[in-house]
């Protein structure tokens, strides 16, 4: 897939205005260079999309999503959140900090996804933040339906003479994409404010909702920039049909025109052992970005996502002239819950101190 011409651009903008929306994004985030970074790797020139400076509950990428959620929950006088996510969710953290800010309850069902992990995992990072915003908490098991799940408890709450809104897992449904077609618009602008034309975006995916919007986004805008899903969790055949179809409906509820069927482009080589689970890649992702340039990652979504980017840039993917943007998703509040996988030896050391 090749980019598209900086011609082909005529500042174009995609109206999203008939949507219900509140505004609480730092917007727009901000394109940094990473020079050191790319020194180091050789090429190409790497650049950096500030998703995780979006201001909500320490930013990330769900912000933009639950502008349109939350907005829609308004319009239809709900006075709860109701989603779900892994233990460890940076969406369920941000839904509850949006609730806070709209005067709504936030009830969140939290999976049991991540296996052999300590007591700690349950009440520090992000389930710290949760409670923290006032959340009802569940837990469930690993394995469920959780989306099914969550609606069954939406529909408890219901009856309970409550006005619930149901979120799906990550905000990725075609409503919460629609904070990603924004992004698109603002990458497209910047691209042109920079005068840098990016030959690819790279970026983690996991509930699909984040590449989606963005590849709808560009389709609508006619500047069909290559996004590069690293998958966090799925193989690549199963989050290229999720995406794919997410993308279509998205493109569809906005009026955009059809996909492509290359629009979608999935690399699953760094997923390691499952979701949550930090490869070996993930944690020197993290330490790279950390020592090189300065930036917080997290060992579930954009830790698996720079690690494709790193690995893919040390294969010779890219040309080393290419402009490679990263998106970073946010996530660094996990990073406390996995302090024993990021430092080993500190974790054997005070055992063997106890």
């Amino acid at each position: 897939m090749q980019p598209a011409d900086k011609t082909n651009y005529k500042g174009q903008k995609i109206d999203l205005g008939r949507f219900p929306r509140v505004h609480f994004c730092h917007r727009p985030t901000p394109i940094e260079s990473m020079p050191r970074l790319s020194g180091h790797l050789g090429g190409p020139k790497l650049f950096v999309k500030r998703d995780d400076c979006t201001g909500l509950a320490t930013g990330g990428n769900k912000t933009r999503k639950l502008e349109f959620l939350v907005g829609e929950a308004l319009s239809q006088n709900a006075d709860m959140l109701v989603t779900q996510g892994a233990v460890q969710s940076n969406h369920v953290r941000q839904t509850a900090a949006a609730a806070c800010r709209y005067g709504l309850g936030c009830h969140a069902l939290l999976e049991r996804r991540v296996a052999g992990v300590g007591p700690i995992y349950e009440h520090t990072g992000n389930v710290f933040f949760d409670r923290l915003f006032g959340a009802a908490l569940e837990f469930r098991e690993g394995g469920l339906d959780m989306n099914a799940e969550a609606m069954a408890v939406t529909e408890r709450l219901r009856a309970q003479g409550r006005r619930p809104y149901f979120i799906p897992g990550g905000g990725s449904n075609v409503v919460g994409a629609l904070g990603y077609v924004v992004c698109a618009q603002e990458i497209v602008e910047q691209s042109a404010d920079l005068d840098v034309e990016f030959d690819w975006i790279v970026m983690a995916t996991g509930s699909t909702g984040t590449q989606a919007g963005l590849v709808a986004g560009l389709q609508a805008l006619e500047r069909p920039m290559p996004v590069m899903g690293i998958s966090v969790r799925q193989p690549r055949d199963k989050q290229i049909r999720a995406v794919h179809d997410l993308t279509a409906r998205t493109l569809e509820h906005i009026d955009g025109g059809t996909l492509p069927g290359s629009a979608v482009v999935v690399d699953d080589g760094y997923v390691g052992e499952g979701y949550g689970m930090p490869a070996a890649s993930t944690l020197e992702a993290i330490d790279l970005a950390a020592k090189f340039e300065g930036l917080l990652l997290d060992p579930v979504y954009s830790g698996k996502g720079f690690a494709g980017l790193v690995g893919l840039a040390r294969a010779n993917f890219f040309k080393p002239t290419d402009n490679v943007l990263f998106l970073h998703t946010g996530g660094s509040a996990a990073l406390f819950a996995y302090e024993e996988a990021l430092f080993p030896q500190d974790a054997r050391q005070a055992g063997a101190d106890s």
